[in-house]
């Protein structure tokens, strides 16, 4: 077989193995989307999924690629990239994945791409192939999302609580159980805006290694695109049904009008965050939106020891799959 003919075929096997990594985001990331609408009981599971995933993908129509140009050109030197070092990225992200979503952890398939990039590229070339600028941006929002998503997740509760005072329990549950399926749309939508584009920039950043495409093109061809949303929206189908209860009701206890704040202010951040092109995590986000809402009922309302577990996971996640995917570099040099 000639050299230009394996090099093809290493990049399709590549194209398929990053659709499978966005498949199981979405199916890792599945609860994010549906955790607070299913535990309030305003749609069943199976609706819930359908209806988080339709969102995904509708999410094409509405969001610029500037997420998936900082993944594709933002955090690594031109030139760095090629196919071990995708393989080591992809390997390392979904391994750790796989471990978290085994142990119902919800933790960030976001930071695990990012942490796969970063480990690959570090055992090729040593962290000075690194964009600092990127990378910083990205490890900044590890802190930001999640306390954007707490202070608008509450901020939402407060200014709901006061508007509804007046109101009927039986009456504000009633309004709140059909508002809920607006912010868990908008939710959705900007969990497939945002994700979707990070494996649309890592097979960006093949193909402009593979030179199928120019670095100096604006936008990846179309069919990665649609491939890509398409990928998230199906991994959404399927579900991350063990991490639905740690997101739903092991941190707090809601109600729809709870519900309704908590998928609110995750979106404003996720909608923020993707139009600054920056990669975020919606697994953080919905967590610091829940305990925002939690908090503002009362402190003892939230499972602190929960929402602790839930950040060592996130502090992890970046190192642990930066090693596995150093590991997983090395590794492609025996396999092909």
């Amino acid at each position: 077989m000639a050299t230009a003919e394996i090099a093809f075929w290493v990049v399709a096997l590549l194209v398929v193995l990053a659709l499978l990594f966005d498949f199981m985001n979405g199916f890792h990331d599945a609860a994010n989307s549906i955790a607070t609408v299913v535990s309030t009981g305003v749609l069943k599971p199976q609706q819930a999924v359908l209806f988080a995933a339709f969102f995904n993908v509708l999410a094409i129509a509405f969001f610029q690629l500037k997420v998936a140009a900082t993944i594709g050109k933002g955090i690594v030197e031109p030139g760095i990239v090629d196919h071990h070092v995708v393989f080591g990225a992809l390997c390392g992200a979904i391994t750790w994945n796989f471990i978290t979503w085994w142990w119902g952890i919800p933790s960030s398939s976001s930071h695990a791409l990012i942490g796969g990039i970063a480990g690959a590229v570090v055992a090729k070339a040593g962290p000075d192939a690194l964009v600092a600028a990127g990378i910083w941006k990205t490890v900044a929002f590890i802190v930001i999302s999640p306390l954007l998503g707490y202070l608008l997740g509450s901020l939402m509760m407060v200014i709901v609580s006061w508007v509804c005072r007046h109101k009927s329990p039986l009456r504000i549950d009633r309004w709140f159980r059909r508002l809920q399926l607006v912010s868990a749309g908008l939710y959705s939508l900007g969990h497939g805006g945002n994700d979707a584009q990070k494996t649309i920039g890592l097979i960006w950043m093949l193909l402009i290694a593979a030179g199928m495409v120019s670095v100096g093109d604006h936008a990846p061809p179309t069919w990665v695109i649609v491939a890509c949303y398409v990928a998230i929206g199906l991994g959404t189908m399927f579900g991350g049904w063990r991490i639905v209860q740690t997101m739903g009701q092991r941190i707090t206890k809601l109600k729809p009008v709870g519900g309704f704040c908590a998928e609110t202010g995750g979106a404003i951040t996720l909608f923020l965050a993707t139009a600054l092109g920056i990669p975020v995590s919606t697994t953080h986000t919905i967590t610091g939106a829940i305990v925002g809402v939690g908090s503002v009922q009362r402190a003892s309302a939230v499972r602190w020891g929960v929402a602790g577990s839930i950040v060592w996971a996130w502090i992890f996640t970046i190192p642990a799959a930066a090693l596995m995917a150093g590991i997983c570099y090395w590794v492609s040099f025996i396999l092909y």
